[in-house]
């Protein structure tokens, strides 16, 4: 009875082109909200471009680690603040790899950022901690990044089909 009653005292438009319009606006509603819009661009071309920015990230964050190092102990060694500084940088690189990864409606954005980063950080201190403070660095460890972003969308694809 609720919604007939609702149907009598809501104001009819007077005009049928406004009762059609209405209408159209009523259903393109009712269809944008189940809506899932997916990224404009592959979703492997994402995950390379995310992993290349958190590559940069890195080096960004661990070269102003060395620059504050210098500036407070006239040296690049850092001693006991070299761990937290890696440490925070591994953490801020996750967070805005999985930030990044969220807004662009990538699945598992979290685990992918987590794992990518991860799986960097092991083969940069398994082989390439002894060239580090070259300029070549700037270029592997970015393109490493993208690579090991896209290996962990590989593995966490497989973790949730191992799982359903």
């Amino acid at each position: 009875m609720g919604d007939a009653d609702d149907e009598v005292t809501r104001p009819m438009p007077a005009d049928p082109e406004e009762m059609l319009e209405q209408a159209d606006e009523a259903a393109a509603e009712r269809a944008d909200e189940g809506r899932f819009d997916a990224p404009p661009l592959p979703p492997l071309l994402v995950l390379a471009v995310v992993g290349l920015l958190a590559g940069f990230v890195t080096i960004g964050m661990v070269w102003l680690s060395e620059r504050g190092c210098e500036q407070f102990r006239d040296t690049s060694n850092c001693g006991a603040w070299g761990f937290p500084l890696l440490v925070l940088t591994v953490v801020v690189t996750i967070v805005l790899g999985s930030l990044t990864l969220s807004r662009l409606a990538m699945p598992h954005p979290r685990l992918v950022a987590f794992l990518g980063v991860t799986f960097m950080l092991l083969v940069v201190l398994a082989f390439l901690s002894d060239h580090l403070f070259t300029t070549w660095t700037l270029l592997v460890v970015p393109a490493l990044t993208a690579v090991t972003f896209l290996l962990a969308h590989l593995i966490a694809g497989l973790l949730e089909r191992a799982d359903a």
